[in-house]
């Protein structure tokens, strides 16, 4: 057994010019080298947060096995996601069966999965350095290919749905020194048209939640419309006043209908954020050592697309460190959502990390209905942690 470090150069290189679809392959080449591990799995989470598929890297001369999908309610592998902690237990050959979270800047990609004789702190060490290292290149890979974007498709994608979800940001959660962000949506069976996105730049987070009308295509048309109106204005350099007159010139100019939204530019350095309100739900704040969960009222404009001689109103909102804030969309409220007291699973809620938040609120709403949404539940979920102390002088 091999127990020298991981050469991390190394396996990107191999990484690299193995075909884009084989990244599992590779690190499991790599372990059972220095390792000699006897069976090597990724497992990543379906659109739906309900189900795992495997994807095992069998050894030269084995066959490979179908791919198997696994509950994730319940499971060990649900455990390690949401704690983000390596789990090591006896296998049924009398080694040992690890299980290391594969995770990009707070983004759960899935497990890595792995059997071997032998485990001592070193190994596991290894092992969790492999799972890192997975997440960089799975990250990169799946550009190439559609291996683990058609495998975390476990139900039957409607047009609709496609579209929605090429709109979302590849990543539903980022982690940065100021902050913590993740979010979620749950589409309904004819999709509703929500969306959310979020960038960071180098002094400011864009947030931006919307909701377009209607359901199926229609909605998912318009919601193109506004998520390229916006993501146009923005990497233009636009604030959020300006992001917002252009979404809303967007749909005015092609008579799609209309959208509500929030934008949010949130400064790194002082906590500061512009906010725009177009005809959208309140946001709920939870302020550190409150146990109050707040709906923070905000001025509202129309919708995005109402024709209106008033203009958008750009309001400020001061963060603190400690606050969680919950953007959300109407889904998260209405009709069998209503059922679900969300200010009271907020402040239950209050330790989690965002993204394990972000889940318990939707898979609250999702019960509520029975599985059968009428409209598209999304919620994103800020925690802010404050400006990054200055570096000393040199």
């Amino acid at each position: 057994m091999d127990g020298r470090d991981l050469e991390l150069g190394e396996l990107l290189a191999a990484a690299e010019s193995a075909p884009p679809g084989e990244s599992v392959g590779v690190i499991a080449h790599d372990l059972r080298k220095r390792f000699g591990a006897d069976r090597v799995s990724f497992l990543f989470v379906d659109l739906m947060e309900q189900q795992l598929l495997r994807l095992s890297a069998p050894a030269e001369g084995e066959a490979t096995d179908a791919a198997e999908r696994l509950d994730l309610r319940g499971s060990v592998y649900e455990a390690v996601l949401r704690d983000q902690r390596q789990h090591v237990e006896p296998d049924r050959q009398g080694g040992r069966r690890v299980i290391s979270p594969v995770t990009n800047r707070g983004d759960c990609i899935g497990v890595l999965e792995v059997s071997l004789q032998y485990a001592d702190d070193v190994v596991l060490g290894q092992i969790r350095e492999a799972a890192h290292a997975l997440a960089y290149i799975i990250v990169t890979d799946r550009r190439f290919t559609d291996l683990y974007h058609a495998g975390r498709r476990t139900t039957r994608t409607s047009l609709a749905a496609e579209i929605q979800h090429q709109l979302l940001p590849s990543a539903s959660c980022c982690e940065a020194p100021q902050f913590t962000l993740a979010a979620g949506l749950v589409p309904a069976d004819d999709i509703g048209g929500d969306t959310y996105d979020y960038t960071l730049d180098h002094d400011a987070l864009h947030l931006s939640i919307t909701d377009a009308m209607g359901h199926d295509t229609d909605s998912a048309l318009l919601a193109t419309l506004v998520m390229a109106a916006l993501r146009g204005a923005r990497r233009s350099g636009c604030d959020a006043l300006e992001q917002a007159r252009r979404a809303h010139e967007a749909l005015l100019a092609h008579n799609r209908g209309l959208a509500t939204g929030q934008l949010l530019c949130v400064r790194l350095e002082t906590g500061t954020c512009e906010l725009i309100n177009a005809g959208h739900p309140w946001p709920l704040r939870l302020r550190a050592g409150s146990a109050e969960v707040e709906e923070v009222e905000l001025a509202i404009n129309l919708p995005f697309g109402v024709a209106s001689p008033a203009p958008y109103r750009l309001q400020e909102l001061q963060l603190s460190p400690g606050d969680r804030l919950v953007l959300l969309t109407d889904g998260m409220q209405e009709r069998g959502a209503s059922a679900v007291d969300l200010a009271s699973l907020v402040r239950e809620t209050r330790t989690l990390h965002p993204r394990e938040a972000v889940r318990t609120l939707t898979t609250a709403v999702l019960d509520a209905c029975r599985g059968n949404l009428k409209d598209d539940a999304t919620v994103m979920i800020l925690d802010w942690h404050g400006p990054t102390e200055p570096a000393p002088d040199a």
